[in-house]
């Protein structure tokens, strides 16, 4: 299957390919409010940039809930589908997927009422939260162990635009900056035997229209909608067609007028429509050019926007709206990064592909261990867990064990060393039964190794803030 990160790999390329190839109607070549050469790829970089996490996450929500065809399909918008097991190397929809915790998917139409969220009262031994994040990829809010306690509960979602009135009963209110939004459940697994306690918990979760909650008629409906196809198909047509058609459901937040204001110089916003096919040659490459540019950007980010502690880059992307503030490049990165990543009070990433001397980590040609000393496991009021992905696709990998991570509710069944201390292997290949408890099976290829460190304490030894806290992550070794 080609991901969504293949696609959006290719749309630059495509629109190059296509400029050369597509006949130009006459009409289009008489645009004369088109920008100069110059301008329109410095819009097309900056545009581009602006818009990955925007196209990314309508990606995802078509297939999730929109085409009822894709392997990838949850549920339809506004209600809830709960998944009895954690994601496999089968789920290709999302990069660096979470394979912790059994997830519970919403994505919610907003347009026509809000939406209230009931969650039910969880063992406090149990993490769980509930992200909430729009289609700007903003974390706009928590429910959850951390953010609201392990109490039931009733909480509210609205759009941009809702100006009514809190119901009684309602615990919290939060705004969504786009019509359309998605709440992510995580909910702890303690082992294989653990998945009915799982599902007793998701069957707590609820969700309802406003109406619904109030035992009230729906008063309105929304208008349906002819969602743009996405599939592979993606490249041979055009990026910001998709952002174009995103927008609409996307109110414009004062950070936004000035990028915003350059799209509409290129057709691309409230009001326009962005036609890649209708646009001359010359048109085509600038459009091309700016958006390789852009990508060339973002990936750039990504390699010099964290700290490196130990060869583990540590960083913080993710986050509200005022957390961005308008730095789009920074906003993109997270989203290729791993998009829907939480916050940093939620969770903290450390990653990596390379040794600490910056060789790059490869399964094909040689064995490696994390070693923990002893006291020295990653510091959470959670749980931590060290999860294993192809190197070039950033998924999960199929693998003899059926096991993509090791976490700390794992750590019963694990071996330590004579000194307390606990030694990972991380190898394509058995180390051996004595140590196969301890073995994250790699790619016969280049590894990404990814920590996730679940609700991080926030004394001493901690790893907050990110890169700079005073817990650091063991240094890969390359095993003897």
């Amino acid at each position: 299957m080609l991901t969504k990160r293949d696609l959006l790999r290719s749309a630059a390329l495509a629109a190059m390919t296509i400029a050369t190839t597509t006949p130009v109607p006459a009409n289009a070549q008489a645009k004369a409010e088109w920008p100069d050469i110059r301008e329109a790829k410095a819009i097309a970089e900056e545009g581009f940039i602006y818009g990955l996490p925007i196209v990314m996450n309508y990606a995802v929500m078509y297939e999730y809930s929109v085409d009822r065809n894709s392997e990838q399909f949850k549920a339809p918008f506004n209600q809830i589908k709960n998944e009895a097991r954690v994601f496999t190397y089968k789920d290709t929809s999302i990069v660096t997927p979470n394979s912790d915790t059994p997830y519970s998917f919403l994505w919610m139409d907003l347009r026509a009422e809000p939406m209230v969220l009931s969650v039910p009262a969880v063992e406090k031994g149990r993490y769980y939260a509930v992200q909430l994040e729009d289609g700007n990829t903003y974390n706009y809010g928590y429910i959850g162990s951390r953010a609201t306690g392990t109490e039931p509960g009733d909480y509210m979602v609205v759009g941009p635009d809702w100006n009514g009135t809190t119901p009684p009963g309602v615990k919290k209110v939060f705004r969504s900056t786009t019509q359309f939004s998605v709440a992510g459940y995580r909910t702890q697994l303690f082992g294989a035997d653990d998945m009915p306690n799982v599902e007793k918990v998701q069957a707590g979760y609820k969700a309802q229209p406003l109406s619904a909650y109030l035992k009230q008629p729906m008063t309105t409906a929304s208008s349906a909608i002819d969602f743009p196809k996405v599939d592979k198909e993606l490249v041979k047509k055009n990026f910001f067609e998709y952002l174009d058609f995103s927008l609409q459901f996307a109110p414009a937040t004062p950070e936004e007028k000035e990028i915003r204001a350059k799209l509409a110089r290129i057709g691309v916003g409230a009001g326009k429509t962005f036609e890649f096919k209708d646009l001359p040659i010359a048109h085509k490459l600038e459009i091309g050019l700016g958006m390789k540019d852009g990508e060339e950007k973002v990936d750039k980010y990504l390699e010099d926007g964290f700290k490196i502690v130990n060869g583990w880059k540590i960083g913080s992307f993710f986050g509200d709206r005022a957390f961005f503030s308008g730095d789009w490049l920074r906003r993109a990165a997270g989203a290729k990064g791993g998009i829907y990543g939480n916050d940093a009070a939620e969770a903290v990433y450390p990653f990596t592909k390379n040794l600490a001397n910056g060789d790059v980590l490869d399964g094909s040609k040689h064995k490696y261990t994390i070693t923990f000393p002893a006291g020295q496991l990653p510091p959470v009021e959670a749980f931590w867990s060290v999860t294993m992905y192809d190197g070039k696709s950033q998924l999960l990998i199929e693998n003899p064990i059926n096991r993509y991570l090791i976490n700390s509710p794992m750590l019963p069944g694990m071996k330590q060393n004579a000194d307390g201390s606990l030694t990972l292997h991380v190898q394509k290949d058995s180390p051996g039964t004595d140590k196969d408890s301890n073995w994250l099976p790699a790619p016969n290829g280049p590894i990404y190794l990814v920590m996730r460190l679940y609700w991080p304490k926030t004394e001493a030894p901690s790893v907050l803030p990110p890169g700079d806290g005073t817990w650091k992550p063991p240094a890969i070794m390359v095993a003897n």
